[in-house]
């Protein structure tokens, strides 16, 4: 039975609150396998492990620093999360989303994550940048169910334009500028740990996924929910099983992330740049 409440995570937010000074919030980023996030620019101010800021277990994960660094720049501050919890490591949709209820509770109001995926469209070669335009929800669960949909309000929030299309239409802008492709699509969401099966591709291939993957669904439920600005950056790390043509392992996952690093840093540096200006 899951015993993460709403109470206990409040307090987790006051605490983190009372022992950081984190200035004007402006963004949480969060990192997914094999990402590395840094604010180029910004000044290093804490790095707390997620076992001191979060009350339940933390597991480990290959590709992953559970850790929270608080970057500041000036009355500034940006959270980044180096590392995400996921459904199939046992976590609970509310565990998972404990990420950007955090970061909405210490006054985010922009949340931008990053996840490495599958690519299931044979357009989207593995290494792309994808801009998630939507999603579709295929991991059983979400993180409204019972206590944590009466939380806040709405009860029944509005997921129409989940990811944010000003920040989206940005980062398509940045990266063009910037001098390298990116795509624009679907992610479908599964509960994983185990790859998809050809037929299973197939199957999401159809009913309109761009990539796939196995995480951050349930963070944007809950982002959107508090009222925060969302944009996810996907990282087709691989083709999907049945076009790919080969076995697929997380070494190729951690490795494809690392390649991506530059790519990534430049495209969040130039947008967090103008998401403190106010001009997205």
């Amino acid at each position: 039975m899951d015993t993460f409440t709403s109470a206990m995570l409040e307090e987790s937010a006051r605490r983190f609150a009372a022992g950081h000074a984190t200035g004007t919030l402006r963004a949480a980023l969060v990192a997914g396998s094999g990402i590395t996030l840094a604010a180029n620019g910004w000044e290093r101010a804490a790095d707390v492990p997620y076992q001191d800021v979060f009350p339940f277990a933390i597991q480990p994960l290959l590709g992953h620093t559970p850790t929270v660094t608080l970057w500041r720049k000036g009355g500034d501050g940006l959270l980044v999360f180096n590392g995400r919890f996921h459904p199939y490591q046992g976590y609970s949709a509310y565990q998972v989303a404990a990420i950007p209820r955090l970061a909405g509770l210490l006054g985010s109001p922009v949340y931008i994550a990053t996840n490495a995926s599958g690519s299931i469209d044979p357009h989207v070669p593995a290494g792309s940048l994808v801009v998630i335009r939507d999603h579709i929800n295929l991991q059983g669960i979400n993180p409204l169910i019972g206590e944590w949909g009466r939380w806040r309000e709405p009860v029944f929030p509005d997921m129409t334009t989940a990811y944010d299309p000003a920040l989206r239409s940005a980062a398509m802008r940045l990266a063009a500028a910037a001098g390298f492709e990116v795509h624009e699509g679907i992610y479908a969401g599964v509960l994983g740990p185990s790859y998809e099966t050809p037929a299973e591709v197939e199957m999401l291939r159809r009913v309109g996924g761009t990539v796939v993957g196995m995480s951050t669904v349930q963070e944007v439920i809950a982002a959107r929910h508090l009222g925060m600005r969302v944009l996810l950056l996907s990282l087709a790390t691989n083709l999907a099983a049945g076009i790919a043509g080969r076995p697929l392992t997380h070494q190729e996952v951690i490795d494809a992330g690392q390649a991506a690093r530059g790519r990534l840093a430049t495209l969040l540096e130039r947008l967090l740049g103008e998401i403190v200006a106010g001009t997205v």
